[in-house]
């Protein structure tokens, strides 16, 4: 939130208006909405919309009266800008980054400077964007400044709109009457084409629409357009009391009656947009009986003086509460505990941090340089993090020795503890990397595939193709590879298995667009063999199956005289195993799960009544697990890289124990 949302002061009514004080009352509830869900909920509220909003409604009746007086300067408007946003935010950042050294797992460590780092330069949004396109980046865990994403986009507008706005007031240079109907079309087109965008971004990939600025941009406008207009709305005072009512009524029940975090920020984002401008329409009522009345009071006053302090600590505190106890959910003391906790630290920046920056002389330089001062300090506290923290330290040892032995272990026997392998500060980033490989277009499909030539003529010509699960299996198929001269390619896009259906999500058209191409891909260059999963989804519960558009693959496959070897999925855990491992050193027995629990004796394909003659099934039961558990460390390396995927180092001590099973199946 920002001189719109929370960081505000008390503000003044755009266009002329009178002062009023029901707008930090909106504020209020807003943040109150937004703190509530996230601590005891465990939604999204739709509360950092209103904010949008009151942005908008706010920032284009200030820009629009300052060009009215021709007084309007975008270098002092920036300037106050940074001096309201600037240190709150620095505060907060440097102290979650000394928060996140004491509670957090340094598995965490890596994501958490790269967001605090996007959060103090404004493009934590864009941060978070690329994450959720990066299927590699979607192990990461709850970030614990994800947050920024809405001060972010803000910072944003507030570097737009000035322009905007000085651009609307040139071009009416000499016709000052005009500025207000200009601005007022430029924003209604903004308006439109930005829901368009949204709603179509929404359909088509959601995770992404949410944190995408062009996609939020129409919910400024529309507060712009609110005010510019809002003082030619006439209502009764009755329909005033109504809309007041509806609009507090509507805010409330919005995140509980709508999966804001899975349909914003398309069509459904007008529901607290809309409940916002009935509360704006409103406006004073002077009825005892209004919501006005309730916004307007000392209370709500305070909370919005605040809210923007509170709004940048309730999430911090949150994630840390939960980083200390090792709980998923808070609890009603717990939360209570967050809450106040939020309330007193938001108290003491809004005291001793916000009014004081605030204070300082209104002239240009002064926003510049407290703003460099406040982001330098962020960033020189996420370098030196990263510096002496991040950095993995040279091992000693590597995996696969008698030091690290991993999944030989299981046969040779306990090892002597030894410092864990990868280090648990860059597991999360422990991925086979085949991008490193020879990496060709697809024919009909924006992705790469990916060759490890062999010496030529390779004696095999062997495909891995599926999803994450088997490019970090392919770990284990790259010593065997090599030490047989087969040429390895890889064809691979998350969570995509190879099949005739999309099986995680179901319909997905990239996904059935993928499996198609790579069909194609694989059909063209005629190889050996082709290696992919046998089944999916071995989760607690005994869910492990091997879905039906697995076997129609493989029929085609034979049908072309490619023979298939069909590896068993890993485990998928409810928990992240190196957090667990991590927080709980002396109990790593409970990181794991009982192998009953997952793998049933007789995998799901022997079910099966007609798979083709030309699949070879390897079950890796015996490579992830003991005959009891599948445990988290085996042979000091630590076997995942998150809840479901192997890591690459443990992966590569599988050579050995899956050595003979797949020359078999490969050379037959």
């Amino acid at each position: 939130m920002t001189a719109s949302g929370p960081s505000a002061p008390r503000a003044q009514a755009p266009a002329g208006a009178a002062y009023r004080p029901e707008l930090q009352g909106l504020r209020a509830l807003a943040v109150t909405l937004v703190v509530v869900y996230h601590v005891w909920i465990g939604r999204v509220s739709g509360g950092v919309d209103v904010f949008f909003l009151l942005t908008g409604f706010l920032l284009t009746g200030g820009l629009v009266r300052a060009a009215e007086r021709g007084a309007l300067d975008v270098r002092l408007q920036w300037s106050r800008t940074l001096r309201r946003l600037i240190p709150a935010a620095s505060v907060v950042l440097a102290a979650t980054a000394v928060l996140s050294i004491a509670v957090l797992p340094q598995g965490r460590w890596a994501q958490t400077i790269r967001e605090i780092a996007a959060a103090a330069l404004f493009v934590e949004n864009w941060q978070l964007a690329a994450d959720s396109v990066d299927y590699a980046a979607r192990t990461n865990m709850t970030s614990v400044v994800q947050h920024f994403w809405s001060l972010s986009i803000q910072g944003q507008v507030f570097l737009l709109w000035p322009l905007l706005v000085a651009v609307v007031a040139v071009s009416c240079v000499g016709s000052p009457a005009r500025l207000r109907p200009r601005m007022t079309a430029v924003l209604a087109s903004l308006f439109v084409a930005s829901l368009a965008y949204s709603v179509e971004l929404t359909i088509t990939n959601q995770p992404l629409a949410y944190f995408h600025t062009l996609t939020r941009l129409w919910e400024f406008a529309l507060g712009g357009l609110l005010a510019l207009t809002i003082d030619r709305i006439a209502l009764s005072p009755r329909a005033r009391i109504a809309a007041g009512w509806l609009g507090v009524v509507g805010l409330v029940a919005c995140g509980a009656a709508i999966p804001v975090a899975d349909v914003f920020p398309g069509a459904a984002a007008l529901w607290p947009t809309g409940c916002a401008a009935l509360v704006l329409v409103a406006g004073r009522t002077g009825s005892r009986a209004g919501a006005d009345r309730l916004l307007a009071g000392g209370a709500a006053r305070y909370l919005g003086d605040i809210s923007y302090s509170l709004y940048l600590w309730h999430w911090v505190v949150l994630v840390g509460y939960l980083a200390v106890t090792g709980e998923q959910t808070v609890g009603p003391v717990g939360g209570a505990i967050v809450i106040l906790t939020s309330l007193g630290l938001a108290a003491l920046t809004h005291h001793l941090v916000e009014r004081p920056a605030l204070r300082r002389p209104a002239d240009v330089r002064t926003g510049y340089r407290i703003a460099a001062a406040g982001t330098a300090a962020v960033l020189l506290v996420a370098v030196t993090w990263q510096v002496v923290g991040v950095r993995p330290p040279e091992p000693d040892a590597m995996a696969g020795d008698a030091t690290h032995p991993g999944a030989t272990a299981l046969r040779t026997g306990a090892v002597e503890p030894a410092p864990l392998l990868p280090p648990p500060v860059s597991i999360y980033d422990d991925w086979v990397r085949i991008e490193h490989w020879d990496c060709t277009s697809m024919a009909a499909f924006p992705m790469n595939m990916c060759t490890l030539p062999a010496t030529e003529p390779p004696a095999r010509r062997v495909v891995l193709v599926g999803d994450s699960h088997v490019q970090q299996l392919s770990g284990a198929v790259v010593p065997i590879a090599q030490q047989s001269n087969w040429q390895l390619t890889t064809i691979i896009r998350g969570a995509c298995p190879f099949s005739t259906a999309s099986e995680v999500v179901p319909d997905e058209p990239d996904c059935l667009a993928w499996n198609a191409a790579a069909m194609d891909e694989i059909l063209a260059m005629q190889p050996d063999t082709v290696i992919t999963l046998a089944s999916r989804d071995a989760r607690a519960g005994l869910t492990e199956q091997t879905p039906p558009g697995f076997v129609e693959q493989w029929r085609r496959l034979d049908a072309a005289g490619i023979a298939v070897v069909a590896l068993r999925d890993t485990p998928r855990f409810a928990h992240s195993v190196p957090d667990c491992v991590q927080t709980r050193p002396d109990d790593l027995d409970s990181c794991g799960i009982a192998r009953a629990d997952v793998y049933t004796p007789a995998p799901p394909w022997t079910l099966l009544p007609d798979v083709p003659s030309n699949v070879t099934f390897v079950d890796i039961a015996d490579a992830v697990c003991d005959p009891e558990r599948c445990p988290a460390v085996i042979g000091n390396v630590l076997v995942y890289m998150d809840d479901n995927h192997l890591s690459a180092t443990y992966s590569t001590t599988m050579a050995g124990l899956l050595a003979d099973p797949l020359h078999a199946a490969v050379e037959r």
